[in-house]
């Protein structure tokens, strides 16, 4: 019998949207990092994005990527948060490349692959706007990456990326990605070798490159987001990429209470449990439904896409969401499961929740 909340995760749909993306990247000479931070790692998950086309799987907790190397996952594993000095051992044994900004990091790296016999390899990050991590200044990456090739003979340096829209919302545009790829052309000049990776971004990258606007040089892509919760490429970015899947995760919860309440609180308001002051509009008496999942389960209940198109999230607490079902042709009567698509922090929050079931649906 199954339990709720319950997070289900349809490998076969999964499979089905990586081969979807991978071969649309391929078709720019673009390949795919696989990445499984957006549903915690998953093994199963890394597998098939594995099997889907990715030729590397990635994430950004080195945990994750231990899981998988320990697995005897023969996919080369990225890591794509810039590395903590205290976890430096860790990289260089359970991942074969990362992404690095720091001069100071890659003299640890190098001193630890040496530790370990090994070469390992670094893509060294171009900040272009987004003001996240990078180096800032395209003089300053040139040295860095000379500095890699000349001086550490225990990391082979793979190429350069960039990141953007994650902190600063900044778009990849045609204009940004050229800076990316003049950087690059200059560092392989110096080199007199080719990089292996221009890395043009993540799944926001995705709308710019079905629009033809990703400069020819980039050829490389960390997606996540893109693969296995694509509801929100139409819904974020206006772009709908033909025959993707929005259901390989579907979550489902109990409803535990139905009745018929005002639709505007009654008394003086304060700041809800989360220091919010929410705005209700007053609909008058409404029929709603409260399912056994809250905020602490997924960060945000906005998050939620009811499959129900009737169906209305109001809000939630820590544990409960409230929702209007006054419209709904469904007659929902307690016990009943509600089912909802999720977007990316929901996916993200109830991947890793403990108090969400998770289940594996395979082929």
């Amino acid at each position: 019998m199954d339990r709720y909340p319950l997070l289900e995760f349809n490998l076969k749909k999964l499979y089905h949207n990586t081969e979807i993306v991978t071969k649309l990247c391929e078709n720019y000479g673009i390949k795919v990092a696989g990445i499984i931070k957006g549903f915690g790692g998953i093994p199963e998950g890394a597998e098939e994005m594995a099997k889907g086309g990715c030729y590397q799987i990635g994430s950004s907790r080195i945990d994750q990527l231990r899981v998988l190397k320990e697995r005897g996952f023969d996919v080369p594993l990225l890591l794509v948060r810039i590395p903590m000095m205290c976890e430096i051992e860790d990289v260089v044994k359970y991942s074969d490349l990362s992404l690095v900004s720091e001069k100071e990091t890659l003299d640890l790296l190098n001193s630890e692959a040496k530790k370990q016999d090994k070469v390992y390899g670094v893509v060294l990050m171009y900040d272009l706007g987004d003001l996240r991590e990078g180096v800032f200044l395209k003089e300053d990456l040139i040295k860095l990456a000379l500095y890699v090739e000349y001086d550490l003979n225990n990391l082979y340096l793979e190429g350069i990326g960039t990141n953007l829209s994650c902190y600063g919302s900044v778009a990849p545009s045609t204009e940004n990605l050229n800076r990316l790829a003049e950087a690059a052309t200059e560092i392989e000049e110096k080199l007199n070798r080719n990089l292996n990776i221009v890395s043009g971004g993540g799944t926001t990258t995705l709308p710019l490159l079905v629009r033809g606007g990703v400069p020819k040089k980039i050829n490389h892509l960390r997606i996540g987001e893109g693969i296995n919760n694509t509801q929100d490429l139409p819904l974020y970015w206006d772009t709908n990429i033909e025959g993707l899947d929005p259901d390989v995760f579907v979550l489902k919860a109990q409803i535990v209470e139905l009745n018929e309440k005002p639709t505007h609180p009654i008394g003086q308001l304060m700041v809800n449990a989360f220091g919010d002051l929410p705005h209700y509009d007053d609909r008058g008496i409404r029929k709603r439904a409260i399912v056994a999942l809250g905020n602490q389960d997924l960060g945000d209940s906005s998050r939620l896409v009811p499959k129900d198109k009737d169906m209305i999230v109001l809000g939630a607490s820590s544990d409960h969401t409230i929702l209007d079902i006054h419209d709904c042709k469904s007659q929902y009567k307690l016990g009943d499961i509600v089912e909802f698509n999720i977007l990316y922090q929901a996916m993200l929050m109830t991947s890793l929740s403990d108090y969400v079931h998770k289940k594996i649906i395979k082929y």
